[in-house]
């Protein structure tokens, strides 16, 4: 039997904590455009880790060129 390794979720908490910003401070980037589009989950907002790991790869990027080298590539 495969298995498939499901995607890690971070809370805003989490994301914050790679940032060295608050949670408060994710949320305004979200709110701003600023950081890879989250998910929900229920009523949570989650970010896939690999966004978040591949957007600061990439000098942390406004969210529409994110998503637009995400397309590309």
């Amino acid at each position: 039997m495969a298995q498939t390794q499901a995607e890690i979720l971070l809370t805003a908490q989490m994301v914050g904590e790679r940032l060295n910003l608050s949670k408060r401070q994710i949320f305004r980037l979200k709110s701003a455009g600023k950081i890879p589009s989250p998910v929900r989950v229920g009523g949570a907002v989650r970010w896939r880790e690999s966004d978040i790991e591949q957007w600061i790869e990439w000098g942390c990027c406004s969210r529409q060129e994110f998503e637009a080298r995400k397309v590309a590539e």
